[in-house]
């Protein structure tokens, strides 16, 4: 079976727990979280494949009628290839195997403010 195969039947993905085609992707080798494989959403969009182009997104029919908040939500967030790992923030977070205290912070703006 050849390495492509492979991903495709989710046997393997990256190498050693790491994406090497992205410089800036931290390692997850040892930290207890393992890469995931790609998976198709509810648009028939593949996430988490690094090709970032799929006939089926919204990006690619875009148009005036299109509304923008289908574009938000879980389904379009990889739980391991996703590039807001490669963020220091995040890194920092695999490197210390900790969970981030609150989802989607910002380092200076309460997200939170008045949704109390």
């Amino acid at each position: 079976m050849t390495k492509k195969t492979k991903q495709q039947h989710g046997e393997s993905y990256g190498i050693d727990d790491t994406l090497p085609h992205q410089i800036e992707a931290p390692s997850f080798k040892g930290t207890g979280k393992h890469l995931q494989p790609p998976f198709i959403n509810s648009y028939g969009v593949t996430i988490g494949d690094s090709r970032y182009i799929s006939s089926n997104s919204p990006l690619e029919n875009w148009s005036d009628e299109i509304d923008p908040a289908i574009m938000a939500g879980e389904q379009w967030v990889h739980p391991t290839n996703d590039i807001g790992w490669n963020t220091p923030e995040n890194k920092e977070l695999i490197e210390n195997q900790t969970e981030p205290e609150y989802p989607f912070s910002h380092p200076t703006k309460d997200v939170s403010h008045g949704t109390d």
